[in-house]
């Protein structure tokens, strides 16, 4: 497996300094759009390592469907007593500023934020751009036999075969944006490790 870690080569070159961000949103896209977010986390990295982790709660307008309740675990009911988004994103968009943002699986969640950026005319700070690590896993993946979607690998497939403390089993494996954050945080971190192993 060392021999493929050439590979992790893109994990290498990211910044000392980055945040990682996930969301919990009402379902999947439908014909009526984008869903909206429920839960919106952000973890903080700093010189290589974890330091600040937050998850902001946002009211949707739209309803949760089962099947992501059944995920994160968040009812109609609890969401109807969160802060709006656009009352939250003056301090989201703090976090954001000037950053180069990582997600595990960029294509779902970042659509979504420009989208609630968009829908309620907030304005988008400036940041160095978007960082999606589960496209920059598949190389290594393929290589080492690691299954995946044509997305990528998974972020519970990452982190089993690359020994981490799997943070969501903590909770009974509920899915959660902090914790995922979290998580995702860890995983880029050791594939950076990895990927600098062969290059010492």
């Amino acid at each position: 497996m060392s021999k493929c870690n050439e590979l992790l080569w893109i994990f290498t070159q990211l910044p000392d300094d980055y945040i990682v961000l996930d969301t919990e949103t009402t379902g999947l896209p439908d014909e009526n759009g984008p869903p909206d977010i429920v839960t919106l986390g952000i973890t903080v990295v700093r010189n290589r390592a974890i330091a600040e982790s937050i998850e902001f709660k946002t009211r949707p307008q739209k309803r949760i469907s089962e099947e992501a309740q059944s995920i994160h675990g968040i009812t109609n009911e609890q969401a109807a007593g969160f802060d709006s988004f656009d009352f939250q994103w003056n301090q989201i968009a703090e976090y954001l500023k000037d950053q180069l943002i990582v997600i595990h699986n960029a294509s779902f969640d970042w659509p979504i934020i420009l989208d609630h950026v968009y829908r309620y005319a907030l304005s988008m700070p400036p940041i160095q751009g978007v960082f999606c690590s589960q496209k920059a896993a598949i190389p290594w993946a393929q290589a080492t036999g690691l299954p995946g979607s044509h997305r990528g690998p998974s972020l519970d497939a990452l982190t089993k075969v690359l020994g981490i403390e799997d943070l969501r089993a903590k909770f009974g494996g509920i899915h959660g944006a902090q914790i995922d954050s979290q998580q995702a945080a860890q995983v880029s971190e050791v594939m950076r490790h990895n990927g600098n192993i062969d290059q010492v």
